[in-house]
């Protein structure tokens, strides 16, 4: 390698290391650390993998996630207030489904990343495909 591609290299070098990485609006990343406040807890992140699937009812989902129901229900709530979850009344049963499945898939990542944080090779991540 020459002196002039050497030096040329390095200038690409430097000016990429001076350019200023693309940020996301302080709103948004304000927004996104309370949907991980949020998930920053085991119940609620069983209960969003229960919702894959679809709606279900507060005891559908206690029985799912091992809980009592008041502890699911409140669980729930929370969700519901953060606009995870939405809500469908049929008499007066309640049932829950993801507004989304952004949350669904934070989660699927998040479970991923911990298989690979313990060294398991999960090439595929069957566990949590299909929903």
């Amino acid at each position: 390698m020459n002196a002039d591609a050497q030096s040329s290299g390095q200038a690409d070098s430097q000016a990429s290391n001076d350019r200023k990485p693309d940020l996301v609006d302080p709103q948004f990343v304000e927004l996104a650390v309370e949907v991980f406040v949020m998930l920053a807890e085991a119940t609620r992140v069983q209960i969003i993998l229960a919702l894959r699937g679809g709606e279900l009812s507060v005891n559908t989902l206690a029985a799912a996630v091992d809980k009592p129901a008041p502890a699911v229900s409140q669980h729930l709530a929370k969700l519901r207030m953060a606009r995870i979850v939405a809500t469908r009344q049929e008499g007066n049963k309640v049932f829950y489904r993801l507004e989304n499945a952004h949350a669904a898939q934070l989660v699927i990542d998040a479970i991923h990343q911990a298989e690979h944080s313990l060294g398991s090779d999960h090439r595929d991540h069957r566990t949590l495909q299909g929903g």
